[in-house]
C-alpha cells in the first residue's frame, strides 16, 4: 500500500475584492472538494482560518490563501477556482509549487500541464529548482510586479526517508487516543503557545495545523516503509538564522535527506548543519521573494545489508 506524501501548494494574495475569509466555510469546502480532498476540522485565530484536510491543509486570511494537498489531488483545479472567484485583476500574487513525486505516473496531471493551465488563466512563468533527475521543486508564478511586505517569509522543510523510530510514532494503535501526538514527539515543544489541530490517520499518517495570531505552522507525515515523507511549513520569523528551527524539525524525524526552502524579501543565511552534506543549492528572485532551495543528505555510515526479495 502506498500513499504519495510530497505535496502540491498554491499561495494566492489579493489586492482588492471581498475578504477571503468572508467567502465563508461552505465556499472553501467547495474549493477543497475541487482538489479532491475533504475538510476534517477547523481552528481559528483573529487573523486566520485553518482547515485540516484529508490531504494536508488550507489557511485563509483576509487577503491570502495557502493550500497544500498530497496524494493524487488536483490542486490546480482549486487554484483556478480561487482566481475565478476573486478575478484575475484582483490577484496581486500567485505561486504554485509541486515537489517531485515518488510515483508521478500515478498522478492525474504533471506539473507542466498544471502550469500551462494556470498560465492560460493568469500569464506567468515556470521554473525548476534542483536537478531534473533528483530532488527538485517545480514552481509557477504569475508574471506581474509584486513586493512582499517586510516579515513576509515562509520556511519549508521537506523530509524523505525518516527513521524507523520516528515513523513508528505515527502509526495508529488500538485504543490509543487519536490526538496528543504533538506532546509525545517533540512537535508541541517546537510550537509553544500555538493552538494545535491534530489528526491521526488509519492505519498510519498524521496531520497537524497550528495557529498563533497571524502565524501558522503545519506538519504532514507519511510514515510508510516505501516513500516515507514529512513536510513542515511555517511563516514564523526565521530570518535571523534558520538553523535552530530547522535543527528542531529534523531532530524529530531524523530524515535521510531533506530540502530547506525559504521565501523572504531579503536573502536568508544557510542553516548550519555540519552533520549533513549540502548536495544542491539554487536561488532565484520570484515575485519579490528571494527563493532558496537547498537539498541536504545524511552521509552513510557503515554499509547496509541488501534487501531479500521473495521469489
Amino acid at each position: 500500500m502506498f500513499f504519495e506524501g510530497p505535496e502540491k501548494k498554491v499561495e494566492l494574495v489579493t489586492c482588492g475584492g471581498p475578504a477571503l475569509r468572508s467567502l465563508g466555510a461552505p465556499w472553501w469546502r467547495e474549493v477543497v472538494a475541487a482538489a479532491g480532498a475533504q475538510v476534517l476540522s477547523t481552528i481559528h485565530s483573529e487573523a486566520c482560518d485553518a482547515y485540516l484536510l484529508s490531504e494536508s491543509s488550507l489557511f485563509v486570511y483576509d487577503d491570502r490563501a495557502i493550500m497544500l494537498t498530497c496524494g493524487q489531488t488536483t490542486l490546480a483545479k482549486a487554484a483556478r477556482m480561487m482566481v475565478d472567484k476573486v478575478g484575475d485583476d484582483q490577484v496581486a500574487m500567485l505561486i504554485y509549487e509541486r515537489k517531485n513525486e515518488h510515483f508521478p505516473e500515478l498522478q492525474y496531471t504533471a506539473f507542466l500541464e498544471d502550469a500551462r493551465d494556470l498560465h492560460r488563466l493568469t500569464p506567468g512563468l515556470a521554473m525548476r529548482f534542483g536537478n531534473p533527475d533528483s530532488h527538485r521543486l517545480m514552481l509557477f508564478h504569475a508574471d506581474r510586479p509584486y513586493q512582499p511586505a517586510p516579515g513576509d517569509v515562509t520556511l519549508e522543510v521537506l523530509m524523505h526517508g525518516i527513521s524507523d523510530a520516528a515513523a513508528e510514532r505515527f502509526h495508529a494503535r488500538p485504543n490509543a487516543h487519536p490526538t496528543g501526538v504533538a506532546d509525545g514527539t517533540g512537535i508541541a515543544r517546537l510550537l509553544p503557545g500555538f493552538t494545535l489541530d491534530e489528526h491521526m490517520f488509519e492505519p498510519a499518517g498524521y496531520s497537524m495545523n497550528a495557529l498563533k495570531g497571524s502565524t501558522y505552522a503545519t506538519i504532514h507525515v507519511t510514515p510508510e516503509a516505501i516513500g516515507s515523507y514529512v513536510s513542515f511549513e511555517t511563516n514564523m520569523d526565521f530570518t535571523g538564522d534558520p538553523t535552530a528551527l530547522v535543527r528542531q524539525v529534523i531532530d524529530i524525524f531524523e530524515p535521510e535527506s531533506f530540502d530547506v526552502i525559504t521565501f523572504s524579501p531579503d536573502p536568508v543565511a544557510a542553516p548550519a548543519l555540519p552533520d549533513h552534506a549540502l548536495r544542491n543549492h539554487v536561488e532565484r528572485l520570484v515575485c519579490g521573494y528571494h527563493v532558496s532551495f537547498r537539498h541536504y543528505y545524511q552521509p552513510p555510515g557503515a554499509p547496509r545489508d541488501a534487501f531479500d526479495l521473495p521469489l
